[in-house]
């Protein structure tokens, strides 16, 4: 009987707790909350963008090309008479697809490298910074253009080059944490009790570094929306007829930009206000999350 009571008083205290902190995040960070609620429209309209848009996303009417923004199309036509709304929620399903899987992999991998090199040292922590060090002396986008242009433009590409890209970058992120946290008085208390090095990373290193791990997933997500939207701007991103925001900027955005200037800016003010929001929500996370930033007193 007492572990049918305490189960429901440790699940209240956690769901108080999360309603506490969205509280904060509300009053003390507006902005950032208003990037969240953003971040999360954005991701309902990725997920539901089959029920959500009003037309098939290749569903051509040759009749009304180029029409302007009104009730019928709210985002306007392009040149082949595609309604502008619905390819842009269909995108932003491309962009939900491999934002969120990139930038799970990516930080995977962050926390896998920082923990083993955070933790260790030694020359393991020498000689993997010196291999950090060196791949993130290359230019991400000269990598990218590489790799795609070798094993050829489509979604498993995009996704594990970026993963891997921004998840070795990110592990300096993870390491410093790491780093901080491995001289606490738990851990050498947990070392000194004859602890193994997996349940120490498992159960005292890892869940002290959740806040910069949520921090570093939201920024992630961010980056790479406007990386692979720079990929299918150059040609190297999803391939057509599947529809992305870059690739609409690219193709018949740039093409009839001055007949009809919604082209460009339909999918440019999704990719700005999208990129702006994710990076607000993760900077307010940052400060809340974190007990040395100034807004988390």
């Amino acid at each position: 009987m007492t572990l049918a009571i305490d189960i429901p008083a440790s699940a209240r205290a956690e769901r108080n707790s999360v309603i506490r902190f969205v509280v904060r995040l509300f009053r003390e960070k507006p902005l950032g909350a208003a990037g969240g609620v953003i971040f999360i429209l954005f991701l309902l309209c990725g997920v539901f963008a089959d029920v959500l848009a009003p037309y098939g996303m290749n569903q051509i009417s040759p009749r009304n090309r180029l029409l302007a923004p009104s009730w019928a199309y709210p985002f306007g036509t392009d040149n082949l008479g595609r309604d502008m709304l619905s390819r842009c929620l269909y995108g932003a399903q491309t962009s939900v697809i491999i934002a969120f899987t990139a930038a799970t992999l990516a930080t995977v991998v962050s926390v896998a490298i920082g923990i083993v090199s955070g933790y260790l040292g030694g020359k393991i922590d020498l000689v993997t910074q010196r291999f950090v060090d060196a791949w993130m002396s290359f230019p991400a986008l000269i990598i990218l253009l590489v790799v795609v242009s070798v094993l050829g433009p489509g979604l498993p590409q995009i996704i594990f080059t970026l993963g891997f890209l921004f998840g070795i970058g990110g592990s300096r992120i993870i390491r410093s944490a790491v780093v901080s946290v491995r001289e606490n008085m738990y851990v050498h208390a947990a070392q000194s009790i004859g602890a193994s090095t997996r349940r120490i990373l498992w159960r005292h290193i890892l869940p002290n570094i959740m806040p910069p791990i949520i921090v570093l997933f939201t920024t992630q997500v961010g980056t790479v929306i406007l990386v692979e939207s720079s990929l299918s701007f150059l040609g190297f991103g999803v391939p057509p007829p599947t529809p992305t925001w870059g690739g609409m900027l690219s193709g018949s955005g740039r093409t009839f930009m001055f007949q009809g200037p919604w082209l460009a800016l339909a999918p440019g003010l999704c990719l700005t206000i999208v990129v702006y929001a994710t990076n607000v929500f993760g900077d307010a996370l940052r400060d809340l999350l974190d007990p040395r930033m100034r807004g988390s007193r």
